[in-house]
């Protein structure tokens, strides 16, 4: 009961990284529409001006003035389900409104009809710069376009120059009032936007092309989520509340006080399946510069070789966070705070005696982005066919903790650190373990005609999340990625690129078996809104992409 407050900055800490690993982990999804429908297997072969993404070397390729505009429309699904293994309950009680049918307050504490609770989101939401806040779109596909890039290569020259205007990373979410999994993000938005890439590809000479590009980009990320903790400290809260204060609700005095800590003062007491807080969390940095390496090999017509380099990023983000506490929250930790030996109990562990409606503060998260580094093959065994075949690292295992700062000493914070000792009065640190990956991925392309070139892709993405740290918030662990497009010759100058494509992923976490979803236990209470709950979980993620490409 007096865990409320670190329990709300530990949700805060994990969600915000939840929503981070989730846009990151969907890798080079709907950057470039011709990428899209070669299973993203393009760094030998890489797509027109985004090679800047793909392999700045590919640049060199270009000649004279050029601009691209692509159109994308993304429509995503975030399912999740909730179930009660055989002898689930949380310190005696298993009345759990998520998984249990039965009617409210029926006087019971074990649940007679038992259901499968299921989640899914309403609609896309962006992190906004300028406003600086998330902003809900209307249900259905989200739309973008035109997102122009340009590029010149000067006549004679070896040098060709671009930029491109792209989104590296879009992700967010919201989800209905009463959806099961506001505990974890009832509103969740990250972005960031590359405004500007200054790059330049070099042809060393008829084979061998190098090229490099700089990202200047804005990041920012928003978060509003309910919590709780279905933990056996609030379940052992709730049995003293019901039993041993039932006699002596109403009732105050110095010697009952005395005795029991003020425990029995509050008039709603709090217990494991009760709300415990809102969070509103808003952070961003608006200058965040990153920067690619890479390098084309092209030694015979029907042979290429590719690779690319993307450098890590170092994230600093700076915002505000808003804590309010629930009515049963506060009135559990003043009617301790009201005893005097509650009082000295709370001064033992460096928690106040009163807390109000919220806390409010800044807070700031500096992270690194992971490293990726892509390499691959083109091969034309006939006039026709190509076949595209790429490996993918990313090195996600730098992400072995995650650390929010805030801006002074905060009780919270003092108690964090006996669930986490790395913690500090001023510093949450969070344990992950992430682990890198590696994957192939594959695409072809057919030429139908002298204009029409027909393309396939695919490409099985491995999980960076181990076991013990799924959730639902971030559904996207191993993925199949299918996609089909084609690309048509308009005139000498003009192309037009069409894909459409698709990523799956399905999850199971069994009950006590990831400590960031549903572990149980007296220590699990950072972050484990489902403990002793079978999750399962869906994301499906449809793209659809027209690209227009031209001299001008």
């Amino acid at each position: 009961m007096k865990n409320n407050k670190i329990k709300s900055l530990g949700l805060l800490a994990g969600l915000l990284l939840a929503g981070t690993a989730q846009a990151q982990l969907a890798t080079n999804l709907g950057i470039d529409v011709r990428a899209m429908s070669m299973g993203h297997a393009v760094t030998a072969d890489p797509p027109g001006i985004m090679s800047i993404h793909f392999n700045p070397a590919g640049l060199a390729r270009l000649d004279g003035r050029r601009m691209d505009l692509q159109f994308l429309g993304v429509d995503f699904n975030i399912e999740s389900e909730y179930s009660a293994p055989p002898g689930y309950n949380v310190f005696g009680f298993s009345d759990d409104p998520i998984i249990c049918a039965d009617a409210p307050n029926n006087g019971s504490d074990v649940c007679n009809d038992f259901r499968t609770g299921r989640s899914t989101i309403k609609g896309a939401a962006l992190y906004l710069p300028i406003v600086n806040d998330i902003v809900d779109l209307p249900p259905g596909p989200l739309l973008a376009g035109p997102i122009p890039a340009f590029a010149i290569k000067p006549p004679g020259s070896k040098f060709t120059f671009a930029t491109a205007t792209y989104l590296p990373m879009a992700a967010g979410f919201y989800r209905d009032e009463n959806d099961p999994g506001n505990f974890m993000g009832k509103r969740v938005a990250l972005t960031r936007m590359t405004y500007l890439s200054p790059s330049v590809g070099y042809q060393v000479n008829d084979t061998l092309s190098i090229g490099a590009s700089i990202g200047f980009s804005y990041q920012g990320v928003g978060l509003e989520t309910d919590m709780r903790a279905p933990n056996e400290l609030l379940g052992f809260t709730r049995i003293i509340d019901e039993s041993l204060c039932a006699p002596f609700k109403g009732e105050s005095n110095f010697a009952l006080d005395f005795v029991l800590f003020g425990i029995c003062n509050p008039q709603e007491g709090l217990g494991p399946f009760k709300n415990l807080a809102s969070i509103d969390v808003q952070m961003d940095q608006r200058f965040s510069p990153s920067y690619n390496l890479g390098i084309l090999w092209e030694p015979k017509d029907w042979f290429a070789w590719g690779a690319v380099w993307h450098a890590p990023v170092d994230v600093n983000l700076r915002g505000k966070y808003r804590i309010q506490y629930s009515n049963a929250a506060q009135e559990t930790i003043n009617g301790i705070g009201s005893s005097p030996t509650g009082a000295i109990a709370l001064a033992v562990l460096g928690i106040p005696s009163s807390v109000g409606a919220e806390d409010v503060g800044m807070v700031s998260m500096d992270l690194t982005m992971p490293a990726h580094f892509q390499t691959g093959i083109k091969i034309n065994p006939t006039e026709r066919w190509q076949f595209n075949v790429d490996a993918v690292w990313v090195d996600y295992k730098q992400w072995d903790a995650f650390t929010m700062d805030f801006d002074g000493p905060n009780a919270a914070l003092a108690l964090a650190r006996l669930f986490s000792p790395e913690s500090t009065p001023t510093r949450l640190s969070l344990p992950l373990n992430y682990q890198s990956t590696w994957n192939l991925a594959f695409g072809t392309e057919y030429a139908a005609t002298d204009r029409l070139r027909l393309r396939a892709g695919f490409e099985p993405r491995a999980s960076a999340i181990p076991d013990d740290r799924r959730a639902p918030l971030v559904p996207i662990n191993e993925a199949r990625y299918y996609s089909l497009g084609l690309g048509y010759q308009w005139d000498k100058d003009t192309e037009i690129d069409l894909a459409i494509a698709t990523l799956r992923s399905r999850d199971s976490i069994p009950a006590n078996t990831s400590c960031a979803a549903n572990c149980t236990g007296i220590n699990n209470v950072i972050y484990n809104p489902y403990a002793g709950l079978d999750i399962e979980t869906k994301a499906t993620i449809n793209m659809v992409g027209m690209a227009f490409r031209t001299r001008f």
